[in-house]
């Protein structure tokens, strides 16, 4: 089947719910026993619930692994992905990460004695040589948040497998509809799904995908006992944003090149990082590995960060928040919202500067986030 038809129908049969066309919400906390030491199929809601079970199979089939898992948010996912590691091991991270990810791993993980060794995933001589410090995983953002670069991922994943590392790749910016890594080898998958697979901006929560039922079984117990699971009523607002998950993504994709490449031609504007464009320096690995480039890039407005003051200030359709891949266009800037938790001098080096723009492009009609953009640039005063 096609994904439009799996994102629609995946994990679930109306038969064995009453015929109801929609997944049900199963709000209990409990599930009566039949008997006497003969529980049903759920007995606990952390331990599985029936909204749950659907979604989590739905995301597996998405993207193209065995096992799915649902978490409250992301950093749950990625919390939970973390425990399965012991004291002493290093995983590899790309040096160009998420904010809330890098405070994960330094500020949490590093007294467990969990190291991460940040470097550049896009230099693959520099990947041999770390992995010849015998690291346990390699954690993977393509494209990284928020300034879009690649990561090749079938040639991470050929050294990785070299040598027994397991590979994670967070797929938030792309979603399983442009972005399949277990197809080209990845591990694990984990999503922020309060992003693109949700899409409405109504609901916080994550996921874990596999292909591995060693690893399935590994993450079901840590899930377990850790409590760190998706309720039933987010669950189902995240299955049904899946049902257009499609649509919304090609239409995100639309807007947002449109977007892009108007910014691109604009005076006032010194770069912008989309991996659609062709002056992207990894535009031709984009176009390998990926089916599209998602609603999200970057840009600098010239005048530093000055001019990005005068730019949010003055905008009126995107809205000035943080967060991703809803309906409603959005706007951050990343130095002093999603990034603030990372120190100043590790943002410069990963090139996170404070005339750095960051934009989730929503499914307004693109003339109008132009107009705005446009009306917002009039007001900055570049040099």
């Amino acid at each position: 089947m096609k994904f439009k038809t799996i994102a629609i129908h995946a994990g679930y049969e109306p038969q064995d719910h009453l015929g109801a066309v929609m997944v049900p919400i199963f709000q209990t906390s409990t599930f009566a026993f039949r008997g006497v030491n003969q529980p049903g199929p759920f007995d606990y809601s952390r331990s599985g619930n029936p909204t749950r079970k659907v979604l989590e199979s739905c995301l597996a089939t998405l993207e193209g692994g065995t096992a799915g898992f649902a978490f409250a948010t992301g950093m749950a996912a990625e919390a939970t992905l973390l425990m399965m590691f012991e004291s002493g091991d290093t995983i590899i991270a790309h040096n160009d990460l998420y904010g809330g990810t890098y405070r994960l791993f330094q500020s949490v993980f590093a007294s467990k004695q969990i190291r991460a060794n940040y470097i550049d995933l896009r230099n693959l001589a520099e990947l041999r040589r770390a992995l010849a410090g015998a690291p346990k995983a390699i954690w993977i953002e393509s494209p990284t948040n928020p300034l879009m670069n690649l990561v090749d991922l079938h040639a991470v994943a050929d050294l990785a497998h070299e040598r027994g590392v397991l590979t994670i790749c967070d797929n938030t910016f792309a979603s399983p509809y442009f972005q399949r890594p277990i197809e080209l080898g990845v591990d694990i998958v984990v999503h922020s799904t309060t992003k693109y697979i949700n899409g409405h901006s109504d609901v916080v929560s994550g996921a874990i995908v596999v292909n591995d039922p060693q690893l399935a079984e590994k993450i079901g117990f840590l899930q377990n006992a850790m409590g760190t699971c998706a309720g039933p009523q987010d669950c189902f607002l995240v299955l049904r944003g899946i049902k257009t998950l499609a649509l919304r993504m090609e239409e995100h994709n639309r807007n947002a090149l449109e977007v892009a490449r108007w910014l691109e031609r604009h005076p006032k504007v010194s770069a912008v990082l989309h991996p659609g464009l062709e002056s992207h320096p990894q535009h031709q690995l984009a176009l390998r590995q990926m089916h599209g480039f998602g609603g999200t890039f970057s840009f600098r407005p010239r005048g530093g960060e000055h001019a990005v003051m005068q730019l949010l200030a003055s905008l009126r359709v995107f809205t000035l928040a943080e967060s991703l891949g809803g309906v409603a266009s959005l706007i951050e800037h990343p130095v002093t919202m999603s990034h603030a938790s990372v120190p100043r001098e590790v943002l410069q080096r990963m090139g996170i500067t404070p005339d750095l723009v960051r934009v989730s492009v929503g499914l307004e009609d693109a003339t109008d986030l132009i107009a705005d953009l446009e009306n917002g640039l009039c007001h900055v005063s570049a040099t």
